[in-house]
């Protein structure tokens, strides 16, 4: 299951782990630095899926995910908060917001990839592949 997915996240070490993890699974992933260069990146690309921090320069995660889920191009598409944010509410804030899914960070290595190909399976059917269209 090869898919596109954008990953907005402003930490160049976290974008670097994070890209790698799932390019080596054969993933495409494009990359926003900013909420406000996500949501672009986001109407550009339709990626299957976005992997969204919260806590981001200027617009934060839970702005960007209500933004994208106002939209009705880009309603549709899976959102996972990936984000260091863990306290009580955090989670239930971030999926109040629009997020399909939550993982904490720092993300473990070993379970990344198949924790988010679980929210893919429902986006993509086995015979298609987003790299190919």
């Amino acid at each position: 299951m090869n898919a596109k997915i954008l990953l907005i996240e402003d930490n160049p070490q976290n974008r670097y782990l994070v890209t790698f993890l799932l390019e080596q699974h054969g993933h495409v992933v494009v990359q926003a630095e900013s909420g406000a260069l996500g949501l672009e990146m986001a109407g550009r690309h339709r990626p299957d899926l976005i992997l969204l921090d919260i806590q981001l320069p200027g617009k934060d995660g839970y702005a960007v995910a209500r933004s994208l889920k106002s939209d009705p191009l880009l309603q549709s598409i899976p959102i996972v908060a990936v984000t260091s944010y863990a306290m009580v509410g955090d989670r239930e804030r971030i999926l109040a917001a629009g997020a399909e899914g939550y993982i904490e960070k720092p993300i473990n290595p070993d379970t990344f990839v198949t924790e988010i190909e679980s929210f893919l399976r429902e986006r993509i059917s086995p015979h298609e592949s987003r790299t190919d269209r």
